[in-house]
């Protein structure tokens, strides 16, 4: 019987049915290695806070990536056409051309300028935009973000504006009022540079939810824009929306040959490319801050095992006797581990996944109980919390957690094949 208890243990390299139970046996506690299990709970516990810390910080900078993208691109072009010194006189046929490219969802011509808006003795400066309105809803979507009036409202001659949010609120302007709009392209008079100034009717007001649009952005009709700024029939440029945004580089560099040489075109990416390139140099040092985390939880494991080595001492020295390799030892303790680190991984990704889609209500609950807000659009763009669960990620870090509790087994494993069964027993 010994013999054959033997050959069972030591036939094959593989990992055997008793290798599995011993090692699954070791996990729960028994008699006197309460302190044992509860240590690997603690591991268990670990392994799963910090993989779902890691899946939450991760959806929440996807979210965060995603939420900006959409909010800039739902206020800038997907392609800004312009020309030296941003004055296009001669821009239909550029139009025409834009337009009629495949990519291309819709094109629109536009007036940049600067200004000051002033109103009941407030004065703020601001960026002026001047639009066709029928027009520029098909590049930007502008329409869903207006709180009062319309963006259609803004007709030709009529000299009405759309303001920002922020903007009318600094002012104390509110729908119909009338604000001095102030061009620093003056006139020339024997006083002096005089600068030109206009009362525009405010007609609509819009919010963006990002501070430097809602602060300091103001919408006028392209005539009006062309009069006040003396651009006579000519243009700053000419913006364009894409039905594929993420090809916005590759179709910047097409339309760019078919246009005349002294015309430059730029797509979003390299416009807005210091917010992107944030996010992302963000969200790659949180992966590795927040992967600590887990490396902390492994030494957990570690822990676990060396005392459990110790304490199966006898044990270990047993199944040696019977014929067990230390190979076979090895996978035991092996087992133990990985199971550690498996429960651990899996009550991770499940609170991570739950806790990414819910984020949107937890959040503001925490706000609430401590009477705070996290997040102010003046310093991040946006006010609110966003999350994007993505598959990859859950992935990667589920696979990175088990990984890692999975090395961390080795060498407490590599010791425990090493005991020699006479000196485990001697004691005994």
């Amino acid at each position: 019987m010994w013999q054959t208890s033997a050959q069972f243990i030591s036939n094959s390299s593989t990992l055997r049915p008793y290798e599995l139970f011993i090692g699954l046996r070791y996990t729960r506690a028994k008699r006197r290695n309460h302190f044992i299990s509860f240590i690997s709970l603690i591991s268990m516990l670990g392994m799963g806070l910090g993989v779902a810390a890691l899946i939450v910080v991760l959806s929440v900078m996807n979210g965060f990536q995603k939420e900006i993208r959409t909010r800039i691109l739902g206020i800038a072009p997907h392609l800004q056409i312009s020309e030296e010194g941003n004055y296009m006189v001669d821009w239909q046929p550029t139009l025409q051309l834009t337009a009629k490219y495949p990519q291309v969802a819709a094109a629109a011509p536009f007036v940049n300028g600067q200004g000051m808006v002033s109103f009941d003795q407030n004065v703020q400066g601001v960026m002026v935009r001047g639009i066709l309105p029928q027009h520029e809803s098909k590049v930007i979507d502008l329409s869903d973000k207006m709180k009062a009036g319309s963006l259609e409202a803004l007709r030709e001659g009529s000299f009405g504006i759309v303001l920002g949010s922020d903007l009318a609120r600094t002012l104390g302007a509110h729908l119909n009022d009338k604000v001095l709009l102030i061009s620093p392209q003056g006139q020339i008079t024997p006083a002096g540079m005089v600068p030109r100034l206009k009362q525009f009717r405010v007609v609509g007001i819009f919010e963006i939810g990002m501070a430097p649009y809602d602060n300091a952005l103001a919408l006028i009709h392209l005539n009006d824009a062309q009069k006040l700024y003396q651009m006579g029939s000519a243009v700053s440029g000419i913006s364009a929306r894409l039905n594929d945004l993420d090809l916005a580089p590759q179709v910047a560099i097409e339309i760019q040959r078919i246009l005349p040489r002294n015309t430059y075109v730029s797509d979003w990416t390299r416009q807005h490319s210091n917010y992107f390139r944030a996010v992302q140099i963000e969200k790659k040092m949180m992966f590795i801050i927040l992967s600590l985390i887990v490396a902390v939880a492994a030494f957990n494991i570690v822990s676990t095992l060396v005392m459990a080595v110790t304490d199966k001492q006898a044990d270990i020295a047993i199944l040696r006797t019977l014929g067990a390799s230390p190979a076979s030892i090895m996978k035991i303790f092996i087992v133990q581990g990985a199971l550690i680190g498996l429960i651990g991984s899996v009550f991770g990704v499940g609170g991570g996944i739950l806790l990414s889609l819910n984020i949107d209500t937890v959040v503001p609950f925490i706000e609430r109980l401590l009477g705070m807000h996290f997040l102010s659009k003046e310093v991040y763009f946006i006010n609110e919390l966003p999350s994007d669960l993505q598959r990859d990620d859950v992935l990667v870090v589920a696979c990175f957690s088990f990984l890692i509790s999975l090395l961390a087994t080795l060498y407490p494993s590599w010791r425990a094949s090493r005991t020699q069964p006479a000196e485990a027993l001697r004691y005994e």
